[in-house]
């Protein structure tokens, strides 16, 4: 089993990338999260401004996490398929819920340097810059992206959009009112290469996360990775680590994986358009919403004071 607090990165990583240097002096004895280390160091090996991508564009399920719907997300069926959406009464032990999330290929983490450099705001440029064909799928996950992060917050939310790692973990700790080196990090335990098999899964534990205070930051569909990080108002989120085991598994080992989830306590000001009602057959203001944290998503509490 892999858990959803990080497990140390490598150490090729933690030496070569500003990023990781920046992550090791900011947050210490907080490991990065495998799958982040990953992608920083794709950054720097394979950056987009050098390679563009020409990857297909498959289902992201952080497009759908902007929850005054706003901007475009799949259809609800695509977002049914996945189960990243789920009712609160699923945090339990002994639920089943069936859970797929699809191999994608992430797009990498810009050192900050570069990020600060490469096009964001302009869609033309974007295009251009990366190759991207007018009218295409890509094309519309740029705009979809920028839409979100120029939209403005729900009443008491705080949120912004990072095009670097280090500016997601600043803006968190901005939001906590706190220091980076007070910063605890959750992050689920996919990998994006394999995915998570679409079967039945049963919760087998289920650890609470941070109170009611998190920051959640997105990695939103982009040529590179763009963090859209929001903090809604207080005691109206629960987040967890769930430990997910396959129920189908034949005379082999059971798939056993963490999964960060956050639950929204107060959905009155989303709109009724949002996939989550239709999938879950809800209303705005009603029962808690639920969702997993996929990939490279990435939850940040205040570590406790005596921590």
């Amino acid at each position: 089993m892999v858990a959803a607090i990080a497990a140390p990165a490598c150490a090729t990583t933690a030496v070569t990338t500003p990023a990781a240097r920046f992550w090791e002096e900011n947050l210490p004895g907080t490991p990065m999260p495998p799958t982040i280390a990953e992608l920083v160091q794709k950054g720097t090996d394979h950056s987009p401004l050098k390679q563009p991508s020409s990857s297909p564009q498959v289902y992201q399920p952080d497009a759908c996490l902007g929850y005054s719907y706003r901007i475009t997300c799949s259809p609800s069926a695509a977002v049914a398929a996945t189960g990243v959406f789920f009712r609160q009464e699923n945090v339990a032990l002994g639920s089943v819920m069936t859970v797929h999330f699809p191999p994608v290929d992430l797009p990498a983490i810009l050192p900050r340097a570069d990020a600060e450099k490469a096009p964001f705001a302009n869609v033309s440029d974007v295009l251009a810059t990366f190759s991207i064909a007018s009218g295409s799928s890509r094309e519309s996950n740029v705009r979809t992206t920028i839409s979100a992060c120029q939209a403005p917050p729900l009443a008491g939310e705080r949120k912004t959009c990072a095009t670097s790692l280090e500016g997601a973990v600043r803006a968190a700790a901005r939001m906590l009112g706190t220091s980076a080196a007070r910063l605890s990090v959750a992050a689920s335990a996919l990998t994006p290469r394999e995915g998570l098999p679409r079967q039945e899964y049963e919760v087998v534990t289920v650890a609470p996360l941070g109170g009611g205070r998190h920051v959640t930051c997105h990695d939103d569909p982009f040529p590179y990775a763009v963090y859209r990080c929001h903090m809604e108002k207080e005691a109206s989120t629960e987040a967890y680590v769930l430990t997910l085991r396959g129920l189908q598994y034949g005379s082999g080992a059971p798939v056993v994986v963490d999964m960060v989830a956050v639950c929204h306590l107060d959905t009155s000001n989303w709109s009724s358009a949002h996939p989550a009602f239709e999938t879950l057959n809800l209303r705005p203001g009603g029962a808690p919403v639920c969702h997993f944290m996929p990939y490279a998503d990435l939850l940040f509490t205040e570590k406790a004071a005596n921590a």
